[in-house]
This record gives structure tokens, C-alpha cells and sequence, in this order.
């Protein structure tokens, strides 16, 4: 799923000091409150190694949060330009 984006961020005073965070495709070191949040994994499709470790238990150890900063979340289609 895409979502759109715009190319200003209102970052004020009164948020104070935000930290940064690495993107998670090129390590580049961007603000917090300019990345985009992505959830990264891959499913397992063997049957025989699903029913082993259950279902909820190999989904969830599958999957981790990772940061996209923005050059990296437009070339990987994860946000889009508002058309006009």
C-alpha cells in the first residue's frame, strides 16, 4: 500500500530535540519524524515447518521495524507525489 507524502515537514521549537534513526535500505542518518515507517519479513511457506513452530510464533519472529528515509521510501514505491 502507498501512501502520498509532502515535501515540507513542520518540525517547531516545542517538539524539542528529536533523534535520528538509520534507514533501514541505504544507513543514511535521518530525522525521526522524517522517515517512514515500513514493517520488513518473509513469510515461511514450507507447510511442514509452519505447523512446527505455529503459526502466530513464525509470524511474528519474522517481522521487524525498519525506517525509510525519504529518497529511499520514493524509490521503493512505499510513498508516492500527490498528483495535482
Amino acid at each position: 500500500m502507498t501512501h502520498y507524502y509532502k515535501r515540507g515537514w513542520h518540525h517547531t521549537k516545542t517538539r524539542g530535540k528529536e533523534g535520528t534513526v538509520n534507514c533501514g535500505y541505504c544507513g543514511r542518518m535521518v530525522p525521526k519524524y522524517k522517515t517512514f515507517p515500513t514493517v520488513r519479513g518473509f513469510g515461511i511457506t514450507d507447510p511442514g515447518l509452519r505447523k512446527e513452530l505455529g503459526f502466530r510464533r513464525g509470524y511474528n519472529l519474522m517481522q521487524n521495524k525498519v525506517y525509510a528515509c525519504p529518497a529511499c521510501a520514493r524509490h521503493r514505491n512505499i510513498v508516492r507525489r500527490k498528483r495535482r
